[in-house]
């Protein structure tokens, strides 16, 4: 029984990724969103920070994105997390690290 169990954690191990999206943040709602990103047809990326959260708006459409990515995501195509039909053509989120993260790995090594 237990070599079972060993050959399923180990084949569970090597599955591929297909999404990242988890990575990336989270939707929330849009009311009290305080920032706004219209985008157009001409709207090629947006810059964004770690842990902002943005309302995003395109015609009628709209979705707000909370940008708590993880710490080795440093853009994506916000076509993963728009709602389908939201976006017409590619638009890249660049995110810049949250603020209030910048630092504590060398603080946290001073510490040591």
């Amino acid at each position: 029984m237990p070599a079972i169990l060993i050959v399923a954690v180990a084949l569970g191990a090597c599955a591929t990724r297909t999404s990242y999206v988890d990575l990336y943040g989270q939707a929330v709602p849009v009311s009290g969103v305080e920032r706004t990103i219209v985008i157009t047809p001409d709207t090629r990326h947006v810059n964004v920070e770690g842990g902002e959260t943005v309302r995003f708006v395109s015609g009628s459409k709209q979705f707000a994105w909370t940008f708590n990515v993880a710490r080795t995501v440093h853009s994506f195509d916000l076509n993963e997390v728009a709602p389908p039909g939201m976006l017409d053509h590619v638009v890249r989120a660049y995110v810049t690290p949250d603020p209030k993260y910048i630092g504590v790995a060398a603080e946290a090594a001073i510490d040591d």
